[in-house]
């Protein structure tokens, strides 16, 4: 294990050092420079001293801030198909092994997915995420989602992102047809620690289908779940594995132990390492998405807002499942950090920005400027 305080040296290759803030400032600027993280110093990211951590968000926050400036991109979540699905993750509600008591549907019709989408609209979110579950959806699932895509497109120009579960490539090239911008597929954990998580699928079916969607032209968006009894050893494979992938978006999920599932005993998580998780990912891939996803209500708590230092996108309202924090409370919490909500037609997250343009850009939205903090249903 490499020492909590011991970073590559920025000018002798091969060394380690320890110097406190220094340390953590220089690697922010190697980063910068355009330096690719060891895995010394992933290791080292997570070990940070507690005392040191106001330092590591200082050097994560001005990579954050070259490349995405203040913006705070928000994402809706719709759960087009709950449950009914034969995989069994250890993690989720809707697997065929959890006896927690949560809506059963099929996927929603045109009506239910529209309003979802106006939903998202109004709480300033620039991308719809609609998400089904099973192991992978039918031939009439994926055209009715393509129909339904569609007219979102026509009617609210919102960014799609599809989670469908294991695609075939015929599936893929259809979604990309319709409109379909981003397709999330997680890996979740790492390929050495998958099979501890899941029996049904393996790993490479996962990668297999990121690939399918690459080869399809849409974009990737692929994370990970943080304190299902993973090593750190794990964390940092999984973390590495994103760059091969070459991923646009990183949502990085904070385990929430449901009741009902294998891993409802496991509570693991701090709020201190779940940001020194997100300084990761932000320091091993400065110009990805990074989205503070599901758990981190109930894992960040109180610091939540900080990881806004690293990551620049956050769902917005409930989960697939669960329930999130009230909507006023995050534009009260993006204003709070004098951060500023991306509303408007979708940007991709190919094209960052220099501080200067990022804050300077028209199509924001503070709290004093967003909808009503309604709860919406997910």
């Amino acid at each position: 294990m490499v020492s909590s305080a011991a970073v590559e040296s920025p000018n002798v290759p091969g060394t380690l050092q320890s110097g406190g803030w220094m340390q953590w400032h220089l690697l922010g600027q190697r980063v910068l420079g355009g330096h690719a993280l060891t895995r010394e110093e992933c290791h080292a990211v997570l070990n940070c001293p507690d005392v040191e951590l106001p330092d590591l968000l200082a050097a994560t926050f001005r990579v954050r801030r070259e490349h995405f400036g203040l913006k705070v991109h928000f994402y809706y979540l719709k759960n087009a198909k709950s449950g009914l699905c034969p995989e069994d993750c250890g993690y989720c509600s809707q697997s065929i092994i959890s006896t927690a008591p949560i809506e059963k549907y099929t996927i929603a019709n045109e009506r239910v997915l529209m309003e979802g989408a106006r939903k998202a609209k109004a709480l300033n979110a620039r991308t719809y995420c609609i998400v089904a579950s099973g192991r992978g959806p039918t031939d009439r699932e994926v055209d009715h989602v393509c129909s339904t895509v569609q007219k979102i497109k026509d009617e609210l120009g919102l960014h799609i992102c599809a989670c469908l579960g294991l695609l075939k490539p015929h599936q893929a090239e259809k979604l990309a047809a319709a409109g379909v911008d981003r397709i999330n597929h997680n890996l979740n954990t790492s390929r050495r620690y998958y099979a501890e998580i899941c029996t049904t699928h393996t790993y490479e079916d996962r990668v297999q289908t990121l690939n399918v969607v690459a080869k399809a032209g849409m974009e990737l968006c692929s994370g990970l779940i943080v304190g299902m009894g993973e090593t750190e050893q794990d964390l940092v494979d999984v973390v590495q594995e994103f760059r091969q992938l070459k991923v646009h978006s990183i949502p990085v999920n904070f385990l929430n132990s449901i009741e009902g599932t294998p891993l409802e005993a496991v509570h693991e998580l701090n709020p201190r390492y779940c940001l020194k998780v997100l300084c990761l990912l932000r320091l091993a891939h400065p110009t990805v998405e990074i989205r503070i996803a599901g758990g981190r209500e109930i894992n960040l708590r109180w610091l939540q807002a900080m990881g806004l230092y690293a990551a620049n996108s956050m769902f917005v309202s409930d989960y697939l499942t669960t329930k999130g924090q009230d909507p006023q409370e995050d534009f009260k919490m993006v204003a709070d950090l004098g951060f500023e909500i991306v509303t408007g037609d979708h940007v991709s997250s190919d094209e960052v920005c220099s501080p200067t343009e990022c804050e300077g850009e028209s199509a924001i939205a503070t709290a004093d400027h967003s909808c009503g903090g309604h709860t919406c249903g997910g």
